[in-house]
């Protein structure tokens, strides 16, 4: 393997259809396309200022380095890629890629992240500002990550999450296929469209929670007090503990809880309009 160490490059193209390369203490700076068109790239501690690094790339492993706010867009269309302890500052990474594993990372300027990308893992990661993040992505685990941006997960498949805060409204619409366990997620209209979503020992904040989903499942979960008009429309199996504020108009299963302050089953609930509402 080829190393380049202590060196700074700018303009375009400077490192075009590398292979086999090793970069230490590498510069990069403004300028576009620098890695593009390459395979088998090692990255540690080099920091990037120009966008579009990591175009067309087979196989990176980048450790502790910095993507400046100036990097955008660099990880796009590339396969098996691995980030480890960086700070991410650029706005709309990773996109159209397969393979994408990340650790102890913060991208706190996650404007349109991750799209259209397949076969993640993150673990100890943080993305801000991420409105629409994980659009159209599939195959996913997250462990302990934290989300603030809204739009999250739409149209996302697959995904396992594991010890998250996700603050984010109307999270997982449409998303099919979906396990969350010992996570928060705070937001207005979670999940709705969604199809096969079980949460486990969770605890859920915002208004009209969890309606239209198409086989939803709750173990051990609980509601915080602005949590109303849940379920409507959608067919699940639910045991919650402590209060849940509001139900309306669940069409099939069970739901338990220890209590209600208001269950709503008015003319407008869709057959077969069988769900049982219990208390403990």
């Amino acid at each position: 393997m080829e190393i380049i160490k202590d060196k700074e490059f700018g303009g375009e193209r400077p490192l075009y259809a590398m292979h086999n390369l090793r970069l230490e203490n590498v510069t990069i700076h403004v300028g576009e396309s620098s890695i593009k068109e390459t395979s088998n790239i090692e990255a540690e501690n080099c920091t990037f200022e120009g966008k579009y690094v990591f175009w067309e790339t087979n196989g990176f492993k980048v450790n502790n380095c910095v993507f400046t706010e100036s990097a955008r867009s660099s990880l796009w269309y590339s396969r098996n890629c691995d980030m480890r302890n960086c700070k991410v500052d650029a706005p709309k990474m990773f996109r159209r890629m397969d393979g994408i594993y990340v650790e102890n990372t913060d991208f706190p300027n996650g404007e349109q992240f991750l799209w259209d990308c397949s076969n993640i893992e993150m673990k100890n990661v943080y993305i801000g500002n991420c409105d629409y993040v994980f659009m159209h992505s599939e195959n996913i685990k997250l462990t302990d990550y934290r989300q603030d941006g809204n739009y999250g997960f739409q149209y996302a498949k697959n995904v396992e999450i594991h010890n998250a805060v996700i603050n984010s409204k109307d999270a997982f619409w449409e998303a099919e296929n979906i396990t969350v366990y010992d996570s928060e997620i705070n937001g207005e209209y979670l999940g709705w469209y969604a199809k096969n979503m079980k949460l486990v020992r969770c605890h859920l904040t915002g208004e009209q929670l969890l309606c239209y989903v198409d086989g939803l499942i709750l173990e051990d979960c609980t509601f915080g007090e602005d949590a109303n008009l849940l379920f409507e429309y959608s067919t699940v199996q639910a045991t919650i503990n402590g209060h849940v504020v509001s139900v309306k108009n669940p069409t099939s299963g069970q739901i338990v809880a220890d209590s209600y302050g208001e269950i709503i089953l008015d003319e407008n609930v869709k057959s077969p309009a069988d769900c049982e509402i219990l208390t403990r």
